[in-house]
Parts: structure tokens; C-alpha cells; sequence
């Protein structure tokens, strides 16, 4: 049992801040969303469970009552997630009027006027009420069909927003652009996840730069619970077929959400009907079929009778009964309704089980938001529970099967979900220069000797859950566009970094890297690739950012597994681990700079638990498939060295020295030389 291997393990101070509401019923989330209920464009970012749903009525009803719109029209991606929207007596907790949706104008529930649910959209629109809910897809076809100044007067509430894509393919993201350029409907959106797993931009730079973001980070939300603490995060490979290992990572004892392998994956057996009854077998005797919920009756060898949810079930209407009994809102508060849910496509985003403990995924999933949506099913608050953990089992790559490449592309991708994840739940970071007038911040705690002027100071203040870390040499974000991104939207910038194949294989597998080609070189490729409108000294203030909050969660994470605070055993000493690991970190190298922060290669802890989940030859047999595919410097490549080499020169007086001690400063050199090569072929345009 507990066979997995944690890449995280985060504990929290459930000081119960985040679940208090205030005078008018809203938690901090939800109040601090209101206070931006005036903007026309706005972007809440939160994590799943927060209250993205309720925040929503809060601001429409404003918009409604107060700031003269029509009409608001909720679009959500499945019609399971319509649910989240129907009647709240929001009058019974403080606040000024109630949620309400006439069941015809709910289309995720309703079947919608003749000829279909895109004439429903036109009948509402019509008419003199006020809440139309309804499928993305459906708000698509009814924009086709009726025009964007149809919407004119109204807002328009965008539901798990990353579905979105600036993708002149994605027709979502289209015409939001649109209704952006006609500039007469009030747009609110609302994600779990504001990243994408095709690493595509959700929304056009310029679009993106007009809407008020409001963020509420996994920290305060996690910090915030009243019961849960601690969240673990890790993945485990195996060999053969998953169902022979699944015991070993599955505890009968948790309340548990399995997530098997799509059939077309290489995970898959090709038979899922058959994959659930081995489950089935491996957990015990069954034991028959609940009449009245549809659940599997399941005895294990201690004689506990486990109720398990199918919903893999290909029987429509018996997959349908089981699902209505999950959803039976006089059981939610109940326990010991279910035990295990077994699902494929189901029971991921907006589904909501307050009792899951354990969410274990079998094969990666292609999409980093997906991951972070199934992580977000375990964590909710419930009484009772004070841990809850994420497990991804993966095969593991075997030397004698042909598809290695495969096994290693989803085991970087497991990687680049860990990494990111560990980024997301991490207290929010705020960089300073370090300079002679810094002053500490109000609220802030630096540490037993407080703030100290001659040092590069790392505070830290609880109530927020926000770092504030001074850094030697560093660029600050001229324009606000930049500063925003700085302020914001880190994450986005590292999934984009933890994402990109060349530098994880290179990070994990290349012991000749020189940790700046990383660092410098492809996460500044990157930067200038997702911010073209920046100019080059503000995509290097993004990058420093960017490298500094990736690499100092992962020193962190190091001192955290050094002093057994992190990792498979024991209960993490209080919530200060990753807090006290930055403090140490910053304290041993007494000059906090940016020069030093570029020189860690930000993959190097990830390899370390990497080497503890794998057994040695599956570990050679990546790093073999990986060396494979090394190639020589290209064109592109050379450019990006050759303007470090500029940036070289401005900075000491002299260009980097082909013969330098300094790997870095050698490898500088060499791409200097080789883009004037490829100058003179004629290789650039």
C-alpha cells in the first residue's frame, strides 16, 4: 500500500478564513470578485470549489439591478455543469435579492423550443426575462445564426474559461474577439485553470490586457478550509497491466475517484467494460447491485461492503440511475452513499464530491488543465477529512516493446503536470530590485531577525499567502501589460516553460547542459514567442520572474525533502515548509541574485524523485530515447545566443570569450559564431 511517490506534499494552517462569509453570504473569493462587479470585462481566476458559481450570481445581479443590462446569459461547457446555476435563495444569507432561472431558459436541463436550442436562445432574447444557462456549443451555433449585435446590452458569463482559444479555429474564442471589438456586452469569465494543455493563448494579447483580472490562488483557498490540511500529489509507474498494481496505490479505505485509461490510449486493455470488473475483483466478492442507486455491491476480505459507482457502464440508462443517485442532493452530506466512483470521461470538471480523498488517474491525460480539474474533485473541505492526494499511475517505459517513445513522451508529460501543480499550489510570489531604500511591507514577517537593510530580505504574510523576495540585478516590468503578467500570470508563463519537450528532456537527461541554455536561452525563446508586443526588456523582466518563481519553489522543495518534511511518510511540520525552505535557501546564499537563479537548472529535483519512482534501467532507457534526439545548434537557436552574446557586451565591456572558463559564456560565443555563419549562407530572411 501507499506505494506512490509524492512530488508534492503541501500542507496547509486551516485557519477556516476561506469557507467564513460576510454580511452579505460571500466568502473572501466571492467579495473580492464583487468589488470588481463595475468592470465591463472581467477575468476570475480560481480554484475549483471556490465559488466561481456564486460569485457569478453576485456580479450579474448588479448588472442586472444597478448598471442597466438586459439580460445575462450563462455559458457553460457540458450541460452536467448547468446544475451549478439553478435557484439560490441568496436573500437567506444577507445579501439584496435571489438567483433565479425559469426551468425553460435553463437549456441544460430543458429541451429547448421547437426546431432546437439555438431558437431558445432567440426566444430569450426576445423576451423579458432575464437568465438564459446554456452549453458552449450552443451559444456558438445562436451567435452564428443571430449575429453579435444580437448580444448588445447584455453579459455574457464564460464558464471554464480555458476551453477558449485565440485559435482563429476555436469559434469560442472567435467571437468573443468579436463582442471585445463591438465593445457593447459585458463579458465575465471564469476559470479553475487559466491555462490550456495545447499550450495555445486562451484569448489575443490585446484583448486579454482589457479585462480586470481577479485571482484567488489554491494557497488561500487551501490555507482557508476549516478540516483539510494536507495534499499530495505524486505519481507511481508500473508494469503489465495497471489492474495487477492498482491495489498498491488504491486504498479501499479512502473515498476514491478512478479515472481508467481511455480505450485508445496505450494504457488501455482496448476492453473498459472488462477493466472495471477487474477492479471489482481485485477489491473483493461482489456482492450484487443496490436496486435503488445502481451502485456495485463489493465485500472485502476485512468484510467491509463497499458501494461503488459505474460510471463506465455503457448501458445508457443504467449509467444514468447511477449518476442521478451521485447527484442526489438529500445524500450529498452523507458519507458513506458512496465509496469508489470508477469513471472514463465522466466525473472531472464542475463535478462535485465533498467526500473524494483520492483522485487516481490511470495513463497521463493530454492536458495539463485536465489534470489540474481532476485534482480539483479531492479538493474539497468535508469534516472528517484532513488529507486528500492525487495519484497518476503510468506505465513504465520498457526496453523490449517498441512504443519506449511513447512511454517516455507521457512520462515527461506526468513531469511537466507535476511541476506545474507544485507552481499552482505555492503561495504567490511578489519580486522587488534589491536597493539601499527598500523599506519592510506593512504585514509581512521576515523571518526571527526581521527585516534587514543590508540583505536581500524574503518576507512572508500568512494572511495573504504572498511571498515578497528581493533580488539582486533584477529587471523590473516597465509597461503594465508586463507588470500585469508579472503580477498574474507566472503560472501561465512556467506551464508554457514545463511544457516545451526540448528543455524537460534536456533538463532531466543532459548532464553536459549548462543550466542558462534553459533559463536564458529557451524559456526567453518562449517568452518572446507568447508576448511578441513586449519589447526585449520587458520579456526579460517576465523571464526573471518567471525562472525565479519556478526555481526557487523547486530549492524549496529540496530543503523541504532534506529535513523529511516532504515525500511519502510522516505529516509535513505545520504549513511552513516550502515557506521555510525559500527563507533558507535565500539566508545560505546570503546574496539573493538574479545571476545565481539563472544557474540552477530548474529540473534537477524533479529528476531526483524521478530516480526514486522508476526503476534504474526504465530511468536509462528515457535518457537513451532522449540522447537520441540531440541535434546540432540551429538557425533559430544561434539568433537567440547572438543577442544574449549582445546583451553580453552591454553588460561587461567585451564579447564572450570562446575559451572562457564560463560554460555559459563559452556556449555564447559559439552561437555568436554560428549565426554569422548562417548569416552568410543566407539562412535568415
Amino acid at each position: 500500500m501507499n506505494k506512490t511517490v509524492p512530488s508534492v506534499s503541501v500542507s496547509y494552517a486551516r485557519n477556516g478564513s476561506s469557507t467564513k462569509a460576510n454580511a452579505l453570504g460571500m466568502r473572501p473569493m466571492q467579495e473580492r470578485v464583487y468589488e470588481r462587479r463595475g468592470e465591463q470585462y472581467l477575468l476570475i481566476k480560481s480554484p475549483p470549489a471556490s465559488g466561481k458559481s456564486r460569485a457569478l450570481m453576485f456580479v450579474a445581479l448588479d448588472k442586472l439591478h444597478n448598471q442597466g443590462l438586459r439580460q445575462a446569459i450563462i455559458v457553460v461547457p457540458e450541460k452536467s455543469i448547468g446544475s451549478s446555476f439553478h435557484d439560490e435563495p441568496l436573500s437567506q444569507s444577507g445579501f439584496w435579492a435571489d438567483w433565479t432561472v425559469r426551468p425553460r431558459w435553463n437549456l441544460c436541463d430543458a429541451p429547448g423550443e421547437d426546431g432546437g436550442k439555438v431558437n431558445s436562445v432567440g426566444a430569450f432574447l426576445e423576451s423579458d426575462d432575464r437568465v438564459l444557462v446554456c452549453t458552449h456549443a450552443t451559444f456558438r451555433f445562436a451567435v452564428d445564426r443571430f449575429g453579435v449585435d444580437a448580444f448588445d446590452e447584455r453579459l455574457l458569463a464564460v464558464d471554464e474559461f480555458h476551453h477558449v482559444s485565440a485559435n482563429p479555429d476555436n469559434r469560442l474564442g472567435l467571437h468573443l474577439g468579436q463582442f471585445m471589438a463591438r465593445d457593447r456586452a459585458h463579458i465575465v469569465a471564469m476559470t479553475g485553470s487559466y491555462f490550456r494543455g495545447d499550450a495555445e493563448a486562451v484569448l489575443a494579447a490585446r484583448d486579454e490586457a482589457r479585462f480586470e483580472s481577479v485571482t484567488y490562488t489554491y494557497y488561500e483557498q487551501l490555507n482557508g478550509y476549516e478540516y483539510l490540511k494536507r495534499l499530495d500529489i505524486g505519481y507511481y509507474f508500473y508494469s503489465g497491466s495497471y489492474v495487477d498494481d492498482l491495489l498498491k496505490v488504491l486504498a479501499p479505505f479512502e473515498k476514491t475517484i478512478v479515472h481508467i485509461p481511455n480505450v485508445n490510449s496505450r494504457e488501455s486493455t482496448k476492453d473498459k467494460i472488462r477493466e472495471v470488473e477487474h477492479i471489482l475483483e481485485a477489491l473483493g466478492e461482489w456482492q450484487g447491485t443496490d436496486p435503488a442507486t445502481g451502485f456495485q455491491l463489493v465485500k472485502t476480505p476485512d468484510g467491509r461492503v463497499l458501494r461503488i459507482a459505474d460510471l463506465v457502464e455503457d448501458d445508457s440508462a443504467r449509467r444514468d440511475r447511477v449518476s442521478a443517485a451521485l447527484k442526489d442532493p438529500t445524500r450529498k452530506q452523507h458519507r458513506d452513499h458512496v465509496d469508489i466512483i470508477i469513471a472514463l470521461g465522466m466525473a472531472k470538471e464542475g463535478f462535485d464530491w465533498i467526500w473524494c480523498e483520492h483522485a487516481l488517474t490511470v495513463g497521463y491525460r493530454s492536458s495539463l488543465t485536465e489534470i489540474v480539474q481532476i485534482i480539483g474533485r479531492a479538493t474539497r473541505d468535508a469534516p472528517g477529512k484532513a488529507r486528500a492526494r492525487f495519484t497518476n499511475l503510468i506505465a513504465e517505459p520498457d526496453a523490449s516493446e517498441q512504443a519506449v517513445a511513447e512511454a517516455v513522451n507521457d512520462t515527461l508529460k506526468a513531469i511537466a503536470a507535476s511541476l506545474l501543480m507544485e507552481q499552482v499550489l505555492a503561495p504567490r510570489f511578489e519580486f522587488r530590485p534589491k536597493r539601499p531604500a527598500n523599506e519592510p511591507a506593512a504585514g509581512f514577517d521576515y523571518g526571527d531577525g526581521g527585516y534587514q537593510p543590508g540583505q536581500c530580505n524574503v518576507g512572508f504574510n500568512p494572511e495573504t499567502g504572498q511571498f515578497q523576495i528581493e533580488i539582486k540585478g533584477l529587471v523590473e516590468p516597465q509597461s503594465e501589460a508586463a507588470a500585469r503578467i508579472c503580477r498574474e500570470d507566472l503560472n501561465e508563463v512556467i506551464a508554457s516553460f514545463v511544457q516545451d519537450k526540448p528543455a524537460i528532456e534536456r533538463g532531466l537527461f543532459d548532464e553536459e547542459l549548462v543550466p542558462e541554455e534553459l533559463t536564458q536561452i529557451r524559456l526567453g525563446k518562449i517568452i518572446k514567442d507568447k508576448y511578441p508586443e513586449l519589447d526585449e526588456a520587458d520579456q526579460e523582466a517576465v523571464r526573471q520572474h518567471a525562472i525565479a518563481a519556478l526555481n526557487l519553489t523547486q530549492q524549496a522543495k529540496q530543503v523541504a525533502l532534506g529535513d523529511g518534511n516532504a515525500g511519502g511518510g510522516g505529516d509535513p511540520a505545520g504549513n511552513t515548509a516550502l515557506i521555510d525552505g525559500i527563507r533558507k535557501f535565500a539566508m545560505d546564499v546570503r546574496e539573493l541574485d538574479i545571476d545565481l537563479i539563472d544557474r540552477i537548472n530548474p529540473f534537477s529535483e524533479a529528476y531526483a524523485i524521478l530516480s526514486v519512482a522508476m526503476n534504474e534501467d526504465s530511468l536509462k532507457q528515457v535518457a537513451a530515447v532522449i540522447a537520441g534526439k540531440r541535434s546540432r545548434m540551429m538557425p533559430e537557436e544561434a539568433k537567440d545566443y547572438a543577442l544574449r552574446a549582445l546583451r553580453f557586451k552591454k553588460e561587461r565591456g567585451r564579447l564572450p570569450s570562446i575559451s572562457s572558463a564560463d560554460a555559459f559564456e563559452r556556449l555564447l560565443a559559439e552561437g555568436a559564431a554560428a549565426f554569422v555563419r548562417f548569416k552568410d549562407e543566407g539562412r535568415y530572411d
